[in-house]
């Protein structure tokens, strides 16, 4: 039979050890000690208890303990006499006498709490000793034990060892016979940690393990608990061990607790190992057990283990809490599984619980981060009518994704609402709706925010960098150098994205001295350029053409051990390219790809839109085909520049096959590729493939611009088609797209050709009327087709209009009008306008001396071509 406590074995006599707290020498009447009206007798220990232990067969004597220290000599003489003579005080006597008591715990208690008032009674350890064992042989007396343990020895500062106090527990068990009872051992343990003599109870534990006394289960957890909330893992870990080393099994409140502590230290992985282990060895687990399991599992993360756990727990019975569905829905969210997220969510439905707001927040966010914000804005509505009150966090997060999402009119409403619910906005609300007004151009709303932000004086650097971003990345130094101004002067400082912007704004004004003059300033105010520092004054030189400049900043960054970034990269390439200096950007590709980088499609665009401009096609075509085969696939703006390119070049043939192959790969053509490819038919005069084009572009979902229109119109003119293109002009219109000069100038072109003056002069009025003001092609081609039609009154009331305008007229203009009036016979006129031209600097051609001396120009239609392409 397994006893709680270990074989007999000779232990060492102790000596009798007194308290050393003065309130244990006084004789005043302690703290009355409550009765235990009502004790439950079948509250019981686990342990296996022997039957009652009968009386020493004979007293003992003092001989049978060594000698108390006595207390020290008092200066009254009369008290060291009583102490001295009233032997019924003695140790001895008062151990006799507990002992007569043994079957009678109640009169053994009352005659303690007697002599423990009279003066000169000296406890010792081992009085209190038989005294705790006697009280334990009862059930009446249970309450009583832990009350004399609390406020006579635990919770005091002084007093013995805990090892020491086991040690005299077991001394005077064994030399007065007492039964094998674990009782006051237990309630030993557990006073220290009630108390939270936190080492001393670990200490009281340990003693208990070595001396093989099975502390109870439920104290020994509450010492776990205690130890993982103080986050004394070590502790817990070890005292853990030793249960598990003592064959004592877990339970679901101390499986519990070690996979918490697990996840305090940050170590979902053992929290898994431990329950695993825990369900081998047949622990039966609870709901609040797999709850905290199920935590772990979404930490590491392992949803797939997450998943399976919330099944395993439904296929036993229970029921997860509201709390384990959000862990677990947050989970998946954050994966970016928002199918999994909505079906748990109708798991917990189905479950009996309510949508909470913490699930209602997250299944809103991912419905943002896929661009979805109307089921977003869906679910709000449900949860309000519903009755759920949103809170700050729900707000920030729809106003936050309405605000990417370029809806910040919504945003806007969303932050109103916000208020009118007395839910006080953050700085973080007001940043992202002052982001989402400037990237709308919204600049009046966004300006009344910003100024709401720093009267209510919330606005932090982040805010002014926001604003101070929209100023410097348009070039407005101006208004960048106020805002500067203002955030110094409300008390904040500069950051280095706050000196980066300003650099940034002289970069894109073009004034890349004052650019480094911010860089210099920055040095001495302490702060540290870094990266992006140095790739704004290299994009900033690249843009004006200074590739050189550019690549020194570039190996200054270099000297003071700042490593470029994919950026710096890319704005090195993209620069070299744009300045023609492309086959050396693929050079730098080379180099740059033996440090590390890792080129994307920008790269590669930017060196074939380099070759393109540089007329290279067939090296284009190459760069190309070397991206492919790095498994770097081709955008719309890969495809877009090479369909341009092949359209310029004429070879129509490459530019389909493009089209076909961007079809193939999944890709659909942009407005830019539509509008080369139609622009390339049109100049070929194949209208129909234009015409195909033109309708697949809209079937496709596409609306053309009026570039397309303007091609299209203008490869109708160039086949006499005027009706058709007059048609487009009317659809225009119509679809509210803008005619431009460009497109008016197409047509005067077309029905001047055709004779068609009404038609022209209707629109060259329409085109003033609309603000449109006519550029030096406009009016040629009105003097070609004015001169051609023998109106030359009405060419020369266009000649002075152009005087007082200052507009010059070109070569063009006075070889209209002068083979007009060789036509007319008029020569002294012709020769008065050559020599106008003359005198205007302008050199007359070959044309202009065959007019004059033939009275005709070689071909009669050779001016008819002057006009828009």
């Amino acid at each position: 039979m397994k006893y709680p406590f270990k074989s007999s074995s000779s232990i060492p006599p102790f000596l009798l050890r007194s308290f050393p707290s003065p309130r244990y020498l006084c004789s005043q009447p302690q703290t009355p000690i409550p009765q235990n009206p009502n004790p439950n007798p079948n509250t019981n220990f686990p342990e296996k208890i022997t039957s009652d232990s009968h009386f020493p067969s004979k007293p003992i004597s003092d001989s049978d303990f060594p000698r108390s220290p006595i207390p020290s000599a008092s200066s009254d003489p009369h008290l060291t006499s009583s102490l001295t003579e009233d032997t019924s005080l003695s140790q001895t006597h008062v151990i006799n006498t507990l002992l007569h008591h043994k079957k009678d715990p109640e009169s053994a208690l009352k005659y303690f709490r007697s002599v423990e008032k009279k003066r000169g009674f000296f406890l010792s350890i081992d009085v209190f000793c038989v005294m705790l064992h006697i009280l334990v042989g009862s059930p009446q007396t249970y309450k009583q034990v832990k009350y004399l343990l609390k406020n006579r020895f635990v919770s005091g500062d002084l007093g013995p060892a805990p090892v020491v106090f086991l040690d005299h527990l077991i001394d005077t068990r064994k030399k007065f016979d007492f039964g094998l009872n674990s009782r006051a051992f237990n309630y030993l343990f557990y006073n220290y940690v009630r108390v939270n003599r936190i080492d001393d109870a670990v200490d009281c534990f340990n003693g208990m393990i070595e001396r093989d006394i099975v502390p109870r289960i439920n104290f020994m957890n509450l010492l776990l608990t205690i130890l993982v909330r103080r986050n004394l893992m070590d502790k817990a870990r070890e005292c853990y061990d030793k249960m598990v080393s003592m064959g004592v099994r877990g339970d679901c409140v101390r499986v519990k607790l070690m996979v918490r502590a697990f996840l305090k230290e940050g170590k979902p992985q053992e929290a898994e190992e431990f329950f695993r282990e825990a369900k081998a060895r047949g622990t039966k687990l609870d709901a609040a057990v797999y709850s905290v399991v199920i935590q772990a599992a979404c930490q590491k993360p392992d949803l797939n283990m997450a998943g399976e756990l919330l099944r395993e727990m439904r296929d036993r019975g229970c029921v997860p809490s509201e709390d384990t569905f959000t862990t677990v829905i947050g989970a998946f969210m954050k994966q970016g599984n928002l199918a999994e997220a909505l079906r748990l969510k109708d798991e917990m439905l189905s479950c009996g619980k309510q949508l909470n707001l913490a699930v209602a927040t997250i299944l809103m966010k991912g419905y943002c981060k896929q661009g979805d914000i109307g089921s977003a804005l869906d679910l709000f509505n449900k949860i309000k009518e519903d009755g759920i009150t949103p809170n700050k966090v729900t707000y920030t997060v729809l106003i936050e994704w309405c605000c990417r999402n370029r809806n910040v009119k919504k945003a806007n409403e969303l932050y109103a609402e916000m208020k009118l619910m007395d839910i006080q906005p953050t700085v973080f609300n007001l940043n992202s709706l002052i982001r989402g007004f400037l990237e709308a151009c919204s600049l009046k709303e966004a300006s009344n925010l910003f100024d709401e932000a720093v009267e209510s004086g919330i606005a932090n650097v982040f805010t002014y960098n926001i604003v101070l971003y929209h100023f410097c990345n348009d070039g407005k130094v101006n208004e960048a150098c106020s805002l500067w101004q203002r955030m110094v002067a409300n008390g904040l400082v500069p950051s280095n994205v706050s000196y980066n912007n300003m650099i940034l704004a002289y970069c894109r004004a073009g004034n890349m001295d004052i650019a480094h003059t911010v860089f210099s300033e920055m040095l001495e105010q302490g702060f540290k350029p870094d990266v992006t520092s140095y790739s704004i004054l290299m994009d900033g030189h690249f843009r004006k053409g200074d590739a050189e400049q550019a690549l020194n900043v570039f190996d200054e960054m270099v000297g003071v051990h700042i490593a470029p970034s994919d950026f710096t990269f890319n704005i090195v390439i993209n620069g070299l390219s744009k300045v023609g200096r492309t086959s050396e950007a693929m050079d730098m590709l080379k180099k740059f790809d033996d440090k590390g980088f890792i080129p994307i499609c920008l790269t590669y665009n930017s060196i074939i839109n380099g070759f393109i401009r540089e007329g290279a096609m067939n090296t284009a075509l190459e760069v190309y085909r070397e991206m492919c085969e790095r498994g770097i696939s081709p955008n719309v703006v890969t495809y877009t520049t090479l369909v341009n390119g092949f359209c310029k070049s004429n070879n129509m043939d490459l530019a389909l096959k493009m089209h076909d192959e961007m079809k193939s790969q999944g890709l659909q053509l942009d407005v830019p590729a539509f509008s080369a490819l139609i622009d390339g038919f049109c100049k070929k005069q194949d209208m129909v493939r234009a015409c195909e084009l033109f309708s697949e572009l809209q079937q496709v979902g596409l609306s053309p611009n009026n570039i397309v229109y303007n091609s299209m119109i203008s490869g109708f003119r160039n086949v006499n088609n005027m009706e058709a293109a007059n048609d487009l002009h009317k659809k225009m219109i119509n679809e509210g797209i803008p005619c431009d000069l460009k497109t008016y100038t197409t047509l005067i072109d077309g029905f001047l050709r055709e004779g068609k003056l009404l038609f022209a002069s209707d629109l060259y009025s329409e085109m003033l009327a609309k603000g449109i003001v006519p550029d030096i092609v406009t009016y040629t081609v009105l003097f070609n087709g004015l001169c051609n039609k023998r109106q030359l009154e009405n060419a020369h009331k266009i000649l002075k209009d152009m005087d007082r305008k200052g507009i010059t007229a070109n070569v063009l203009i006075y070889i209209s009008l002068i083979a007009g009036y060789f036509k007319e016979g008029n020569l002294e006129e012709a020769l008065r306008l050559h020599n106008e031209m003359l005198d205007r600097g302008l050199v007359p051609d070959d044309t202009t001396y065959d007019i004059l001396v033939n009275g005709k120009a070689k071909g009669e239609n050779s001016l008819s071509g002057v006009s828009c392409a």
